[in-house]
């Protein structure tokens, strides 16, 4: 939430642009767009950590190989 008022967005702007979204979408279909948008945000994170342990098992392998 502190992120939301970092770019600008206070308390009334966040109730405005959700109730926004609730008229656009209407209630049965937030759910369904939160689900969505949750298994973006979960595969974004597991590609995320892929590329991290690929990263740093190069290191690793840079290492040994060295000595």
């Amino acid at each position: 939430m502190s992120s939301l008022m970092f770019l600008g967005m206070g308390g009334q702007e966040i109730i405005i642009v959700a109730l926004i979204v609730l008229l656009l979408f209407g209630g049965k279909k937030i759910p369904e767009l939160m689900r969505g948008l949750g298994r973006g945000v979960r595969e974004f994170k597991d590609a995320k950590d892929g590329i991290r342990s690929e990263i740093e098992k190069g290191m690793n392998e840079d290492k040994t190989s060295e000595k």
